[in-house]
């Protein structure tokens, strides 16, 4: 019997109608907003979002946006510690972009109306988290950075009149020219009105911002609308994809049972960089001894002690302890957190946390070089679902944001300075595939077990199987729910290929197999794309691999 092959495009009825601009961004978080707001300057912007604007990734962040804002801080510092954090496969040029014009970027920001947290004598309120040897995190309503940021950025989007939203969007498939190049997207439009169902809009280039792909696992930091949509449309594109098996579980999520699934609420990092230590349930700082920084090392060390301790006492979770901030400090510094816990239960003033990893945040993605141009021209890409190369194998805390920020900007100055004429849509010849939108649980479930934050050959060969099981099942009709479960078979089976490729353990990478860094063999960064249509190869082998030296990149 014939193997399935992951779809090269998504099957869904013809496009009723069309429209033209200049540039589609795809997402409306910090990425897609800054990009957008950039991008006016150069002719009519389109905001394609799933949901309302305001709804994306950006708003749940809690920590901060990290820069050399302090007059003791400098951005060789931040460089330093970010490549630290990156385990050996972050482009150093990519890094310095980030620190040397993430500050001004951050000031541009603050100008544009976001409101920072200030310390008594009207200077940046600074903290530390995780791999930062300074304080550099600058926040916002104490532990509610993101949902400022994300306001700030809505608000600046509305007052212009220039830039058109369209909400409850899918965006399906590119279109493109013979030669592969940008020549617009197609998308569905959910509920009734002007543009309502599928259509089609013809643009110059096209921007991805869609964030992240956390509801490939039962337990995320993510919201519902992280579902790959722009990695798997990028894959379907013929982009390279690169070093997608670095996928970071944040070490501290709120544990809410054996049962719990879907987004879980975060216990921002900012939480140890107060002070806060991790105990197991004896009482045992076990961060001692691990690392320099003890409960402040970077996060793939944090989460692979805390899944040590786990292992070694057959507990499913470990314990936080800040009771010793008080009730004041919890109340002003970490409002937001301290409702949550208390809303599940838990008062943080006077009762250890209950804590454990969950999936957070994609190092990698769809690749680009510094100007966020990917490998299909015409196509950019900023934010989670990019990888520029800053992360590497684990991302330091708190760079996410101003990633985001810096890079949206390069992008607009880029095109800027070579904006793509507008190019005439090719036929799509290929077979179109759907996948049944009720393997979504069942995938999330292969994908914790299988390649979560403990891989091995035997697991991910395991998951490979169940995924190519799980296109099996035959489709329903084309619609949201089944484009997203699609999407998410994918990037899946991407990410599968990836952790089954790379035999060693680095940064948020853990082989148990391979369990030793190999600097010999996998000092590079591993690109994948997907073959076109003929590839009969099941849907973890159904990529083509290619390892690129990290060095002279």
């Amino acid at each position: 019997m014939t193997a399935p092959a992951v779809p090269q495009r998504l099957a869904a009825p013809a496009p009723g109608w069309t429209d033209t601009v200049d540039v589609v961004v795809i997402g409306s978080g910090i990425a897609g907003l800054t990009a957008a707001l950039r991008l006016r300057e150069l002719g009519s912007v389109l905001v394609v979002t799933k949901d309302v604007v305001a709804s994306g990734s950006t708003q749940w962040a809690q920590g901060g946006i990290a820069a050399a804002l302090d007059p003791e801080d400098s951005p060789e510092e931040h460089l330093q510690d970010t490549l630290v954090a990156g385990a050996g496969l972050s482009d150093p040029a990519a890094v310095r972009a980030l620190v040397t014009e993430g500050p001004d970027a951050v000031r541009d920001l603050i100008e544009l109306g976001a409101v920072f947290d200030k310390l008594a004598d009207g200077d940046l309120s600074l903290t530390r988290e995780g791999g930062h040897h300074r304080n550099r995190i600058a926040h916002a309503g104490g532990d509610a950075t993101g949902a400022e940021i994300e306001r700030a950025l809505v608000a600046a989007v509305k007052r212009a009149d220039d830039i058109r939203i369209i909400e409850h969007a899918l965006v399906l498939d590119l279109l493109q020219d013979a030669s592969g190049a940008v020549a617009g997207v197609t998308l569905h439009v959910m509920g009734e009105g002007q543009l309502d169902g599928v259509g089609a809009i013809r643009s110059r280039a096209v921007v991805l911002a869609s964030g992240g792909l956390g509801q490939l696992y039962a337990a995320t930091t993510n919201p519902s609308v992280s579902t790959g949509d722009g990695m798997a449309l990028a894959l379907r594109a013929g982009a390279k994809v690169r070093d997608l098996e670095f996928i970071q579980f944040h070490p501290t999520v709120l544990w809410l049972g054996k049962g719990a699934k879907g987004q879980q609420p975060l216990v921002s990092e900012a939480v140890r960089g107060e002070g806060g230590f991790l105990v197991d349930h004896e009482g045992n700082r076990f961060m001692q001894g691990q690392h320099e920084l003890a409960d402040l090392a970077p996060r793939d060390i944090v989460a692979k002690a805390i899944m040590r301790q786990m292992l070694a006492t057959g507990k499913d979770h470990m314990l936080l302890d800040a009771r010793h901030f008080g009730d004041e400090k919890w109340r002003v510094r970490f409002p937001t957190i301290l409702a949550s816990c208390r809303s599940h239960g838990i008062d943080p003033v006077r009762e250890l946390i209950p804590v454990a990893p969950a999936c957070h945040y994609s190092s990698g993605g769809v690749w680009t070089d510094l100007d966020g141009q990917t490998s299909v021209p015409g196509l950019y890409a900023c934010g989670e679902v990019a990888c520029t190369g800053v992360h590497g194998a684990n991302r330091l805390a708190s760079n996410s944001l101003l990633e985001g920020l810096v890079f949206a900007r390069r992008i607009a100055a880029a095109l800027a300075e070579n904006l793509p004429d507008l190019r005439e849509p090719a036929a799509d010849g290929r077979v179109p595939g759907l996948v049944d939108a009720d393997v979504v649980p069942q995938l999330q479930r292969v994908m914790t077990v299988g390649a979560g934050v403990i891989r091995s050959a035997t697991g991910l060969a395991d998951a490979g199987d169940r995924l190519g099981a799980l296109i099996e099942q035959p489709a329903g009709e084309p619609g949201t729910p089944g484009w997203e479960a699609t999407n998410l078979v994918t990037v899946a089976s991407a990410l599968v290929a990836a952790a089954t490729a790379r035999e060693e353990s680095r940064g948020s990478h853990w082989r148990e197999d391979h369990p030793d860094r190999d600097d010999a063999q996998w000092s590079g960064n591993l690109d994948l794309t997907l073959p076109g249509e003929g590839t009969t190869a099941r849907p973890a082998t159904a990529f083509v691999a290619l390892k690129e030296a990290s060095e002279g990149k």
